[in-house]
C-alpha cells in the first residue's frame, strides 16, 4: 500500500492506494477519528457491490454504522438530493463528529462531500473512490459541489477529506465504459506532466494494459502537488487542472448531461485543446498527433456528435471561470508545457468546436 500525504491549509490527510485495501477503511480511520456515526452515501450500483464490506469494517472498527444510497448518474447532482440527504442525516441525529463516507465515483463524492461541508457547517468526510476517475481526480483536492440548472458543479465549495482510500482492486467491476471516462483525467496529467509519465500511458494504451499503482500514484501526486500550491484557486496555478475541461463541462451541458459522461466530455475537450494550443501556442503537428493518437488508442471519442456548435459555446460562455472578456484557456505550448489563462478569441473557439463536429 502506498501512502502519499496531501497537504494544504486547511487540512492534511492521507491518500491510500493499494489493491485489496477496502477492508482497512474502519482500522484507518478510527486511527484518525475517534468512534461516532458514520453514514456510508452510494449508488446503487456501487452498493450492491462494496456496501457490506465497507459497513462490515467500519462496524468492526466500533463505529455505528448506517448507509444511504441514491440512483447512479450525474442526475443525481442537484439542489433536491441535496436537500434529501439533509433530512436523512437530521433524523439520524449525525453530530459534527460523526462522518460521512462516499463510496463511488465521482458524482458520490461531489454530492457527499459538498452535505458534509454544508451539514452543521462540516462533519468529517472520507473519500472512498471506485473510479479510475475518482480515484486519479474527483476524489483528491476537496473540490465538491452539485450541478445547477445546465451549470456543471455551480453551487460547491472546497472541503478536504479526513482520508482518501483507493482501492485498485475496485477497478476490475468498472464496465469498459468507466474505464474509458476514467482514462481521460490519466491523459490530462500524461499531457500536463509530459516525460515518463506520458510514457508509461502510452505503453499501457497501445498495449491494451490497465493502468497500475505508478501510473495511479503519479497522478494523485501531480494533483496533491497543484493543490498544496493553490488550494482555493486563488493564486491561479490550480488551473491547470482545468485543461480539457473548458469545452468538457460544455459539451456536457449542451447536451443535458445525458449523451457523454464527463470523462467522455473531457476526451473531445482535450482533442479541441490541442488543436487551439497548435493555432495559439504554436504546438507542434508531432505533439498534437502524438496526444490525439493517445485518446484514441484509449477508446475515447473522436468526433461530437448530436449537438451544434451553438449550444456548446453558449455553455462556455456560462462556464464559471468565465468572465465579460471570455473563458479562460488553459493551453498546451509543448507536452509538459503548460500555459495557464489563454483568452480564446470567439470565432477561434467556435472553429475548434465546430472541427470536433466535422471530424
Amino acid at each position: 500500500m502506498k501512502r502519499i500525504r496531501a497537504r494544504t491549509r486547511s487540512r492534511d490527510y492521507d491518500v491510500l492506494v493499494g489493491s485489496g485495501i477496502l477492508d482497512d477503511l474502519g482500522e484507518a480511520l478510527l486511527s484518525r477519528r475517534e468512534g461516532g456515526s458514520v453514514v456510508v452515501c452510494s449508488d446503487e450500483n456501487v452498493a450492491s457491490l462494496y456496501l457490506d464490506r465497507v459497513r462490515a469494517s467500519l462496524a468492526d472498527s466500533g463505529f455505528a454504522v448506517s448507509s444511504v444510497v441514491f440512483p447512479a448518474g450525474e442526475r443525481q447532482k442537484t439542489l433536491e438530493r441535496v436537500q434529501e440527504f439533509y433530512g436523512v442525516l437530521y433524523e439520524r441525529r449525525l453530530h459534527r463528529r460523526d462522518t460521512i463516507v462516499a463510496l463511488g465515483g465521482g458524482v458520490v463524492g461531489d454530492l457527499a462531500g459538498f452535505v458534509a461541508a454544508s451539514y452543521l457547517r462540516g462533519v468529517g468526510l472520507v473519500q472512498v473512490p471506485t473510479t479510475l476517475l475518482a480515484q486519479v481526480d474527483a476524489a483528491i483536492g476537496g473540490k465538491v459541489g452539485v450541478d445547477f440548472r445546465d451549470g456543471k458543479n455551480y453551487v460547491g465549495t472546497f472541503y478536504q477529506p479526513t482520508l482518501v482510500i483507493a482501492d485498485l482492486a475496485t477497478l476490475a467491476t468498472l464496465p469498459e465504459r468507466e474505464l474509458r471516462c476514467g482514462s481521460a483525467e490519466v491523459v490530462k496529467y500524461a499531457l500536463l506532466a509530459g516525460g515518463s509519465l506520458l510514457t508509461a500511458v502510452e505503453y499501457c494504451a497501445t498495449g491494451g494494459e490497465p493502468f497500475d499503482e505508478a501510473v495511479v500514484c503519479a497522478c494523485i501526486e501531480r494533483k496533491v502537488a497543484v493543490v498544496h500550491a493553490d488550494e482555493r484557486e486563488e493564486s491561479g496555478e490550480r488551473a491547470v487542472l482545468n485543461l480539457g475541461h473548458t469545452i468538457g463541462h460544455a459539451i456536457e451541458a449542451a447536451t443535458g448531461f445525458s449523451r457523454y459522461a464527463h470523462g467522455e466530455a473531457v476526451g473531445l475537450g482535450l482533442r479541441a485543446t490541442l488543436r487551439l494550443s497548435q493555432q495559439l501556442l504554436g504546438l507542434s503537428d508531432a505533439d498534437a498527433d502524438r496526444g490525439q493518437a493517445l485518446l484514441t488508442a484509449l477508446g475515447l471519442p473522436e468526433r461530437l456528435e448530436g449537438v451544434g456548435s451553438a449550444p456548446v459555446c453558449a455553455a462556455i460562455g456560462r462556464d464559471k471561470k468565465a468572465d465579460r472578456a471570455g473563458g479562460a484557456y488553459v493551453l498546451l505550448e509543448r507536452l509538459g508545457s503548460v500555459h495557464r489563462d489563454v483568452r480564446v478569441p470567439h470565432d477561434i473557439e467556435r472553429g475548434a468546436v465546430e472541427w470536433l463536429t466535422e471530424r
